[in-house]
């Protein structure tokens, strides 16, 4: 289901395909608040934007992207929370 959010252990995955701009990004962002310093969240996405706007988001967040993958099935990123989310909606 889009938008869902589920554990694996220090990991959560954030299931946004399907999604169009800007719901990934948005999304994105209000699950990173939700995580704790050295957690990390894996994000699957199928807008093509969001392989341009994720990366902007964690930018401004002073998190940061572990890794990246492109494939025919859309981006998945995996990130690691760790400063605090200090920019507006």
């Amino acid at each position: 289901m889009p938008g869902q959010v589920s554990d694996k252990s220090a990991t959560r995955l954030l299931d946004l395909t399907g999604l169009k701009c800007p719901l990934p990004v948005l999304r994105t962002r209000r699950a990173l608040r939700t995580l704790a310093q050295g957690e990390r969240l894996e994000v699957h996405c199928t807008d093509p934007l969001a392989a341009i706007d994720i990366p902007h988001l964690i930018q401004q967040t002073g998190d940061r992207v572990e890794m990246l993958r492109r494939d025919e099935g859309g981006t998945v990123f995996l990130i690691e929370k760790i400063g605090s989310d200090t920019i507006s909606d």
